[in-house]
C-alpha cells in the first residue's frame, strides 16, 4: 500500500468517479483504476460498486475512506514540520479583536504562539463587532474575537468556537450607596441610571436583544441614559457620577478599585459574556490552522 494509491481512492470516492480522481492527478484513468484495484487486492475486500453509475463505495469503502482520509491528513502534517523544522514556518495572521478585549489574556496567547512560531507576523486590529462580522465575511480577518452580536454561528461557511465566559461587574462612582458591597444582583439596579456597553455600533444587535431580555427577566426596564461600545468613555461618566454600567470583566483588568470607581461582581449564571473566536471554514491559509490547532489543541 502506498501513499499515491490512498490519493486516488479518496478522489474517486469524493468524486464517484475514476475518470475525475485521474484529472486531478494528470495521469490516465486506466492508471488510476489499476492502483485501486491493487489496493483492494491489499485490503483483501472490493472498494467499490463498479456496476452502479456513477461508481459508489461498498460499506467496506466507506469505513475505509475515514481511515484513509486521516491517514494523508497525517502524512501532510509530518511534511509540515519537516519544511518547519528545515527553514521555519512563515507567513502571517490577521486578527481582529472587539473593543475592549485588548486587556483580556487574549495578548498571552498571541505571545505564546509567536514564540512557538518566530518567523509567523501576527497583525492585530480593533473594531466593533459588527464590522468585525463583515471583515471577516470579506476576507479582511483570518480570524476575530467578539461578542457575537450578528449571530456569526448561523453562517454556514464560518467556524465558531467558544474562547471564554467572562463574568460581568457594575461599575459605581466610588461615593455610591453600592460602593461597598461585595456582590449585587441585576434586580438590585432597577433604580439606576445605566450607561451600557454595546456590543455593537447600533446598540440593537441580536447580542443587545440578550441582554435587555436579562434586565426584563429581573423584572424592569432599564434607565439607560447612554449608549456606547467605547468602555474607557463610559467608564470616565462612571468616574465623574454620571451614572454605573454593567462591563465584562475583562475590560476592568488593570483599572482595579480606585478613588473614583469601584467593580463589583454581578451574581447569576446568566451574567456573563461570551467571547467567540470565528475564522473561515475554507480559509487556505496554513497559520490560522497552525494557530487554531495551537489554542484549542486540548479539544482534538
Amino acid at each position: 500500500m502506498n501513499l499515491n494509491q490512498l490519493r486516488y481512492f479518496v478522489a474517486a470516492a469524493e468524486t464517484s468517479s475514476f475518470t475525475s480522481a485521474a484529472s486531478q492527478y494528470y495521469i490516465s484513468q486506466t492508471a488510476v483504476t489499476q492502483q485501486i484495484k491493487a489496493l483492494e487486492e491489499i485490503v483483501g475486500v472490493p472498494l467499490f460498486d463498479r456496476s452502479s453509475r456513477p461508481i459508489a463505495l461498498t460499506p467496506a469503502g466507506n469505513a475505509f475512506l475515514i481511515d484513509a482520509k486521516a491517514i494523508l491528513e497525517r502524512v501532510n502534517r509530518a511534511m509540515d514540520r519537516v519544511q518547519e523544522a528545515s527553514v521555519g514556518f512563515v507567513g502571517s495572521l490577521r486578527v481582529g479583536y472587539t473593543k475592549g478585549y485588548e486587556k483580556s489574556d487574549i495578548s498571552k496567547t498571541l505571545r505564546a504562539f509567536r514564540s512557538r512560531y518566530p518567523n509567523v507576523l501576527v497583525s492585530c486590529y480593533r473594531n466593533d463587532t459588527d464590522a468585525l462580522a463583515a471583515g471577516l465575511q470579506r476576507g479582511e480577518y483570518d480570524l476575530i474575537f467578539t461578542w457575537d452580536s450578528t449571530e456569526l454561528w448561523k453562517e454556514k461557511n464560518t467556524v465558531c468556537r467558544l474562547a471564554e465566559r467572562n463574568p460581568l461587574v457594575v461599575a459605581v462612582y466610588s461615593n455610591h450607596p453600592f460602593a461597598s458591597r461585595k456582590v449585587l444582583k441585576r434586580s438590585e439596579l432597577k433604580n439606576e441610571s445605566i450607561l451600557y456597553m454595546t456590543p455593537s455600533s447600533t446598540g440593537d444587535s441580536a447580542g443587545d436583544q440578550q441582554f435587555y431580555e436579562l434586565y426584563h427577566s429581573a423584572g424592569y426596564q432599564p434607565d439607560i441614559i447612554f449608549r456606547s461600545n467605547d468602555a474607557e468613555s463610559i467608564l470616565m461618566m462612571v468616574a465623574a457620577g454620571e451614572g454605573i454600567s454593567l462591563l465584562p470583566e475583562y475590560v476592568t483588568r488593570g483599572h482595579g478599585n480606585s478613588e473614583e470607581l469601584v467593580f463589583i461582581p454581578l451574581e447569576g449564571e446568566e451574567d456573563k459574556v461570551e467571547i467567540i473566536a470565528a475564522w473561515p471554514k475554507e480559509s487556505n491559509n496554513p497559520v490560522l490552522r497552525r494557530f487554531t490547532d495551537f489554542v484549542w489543541k486540548e479539544d482534538k
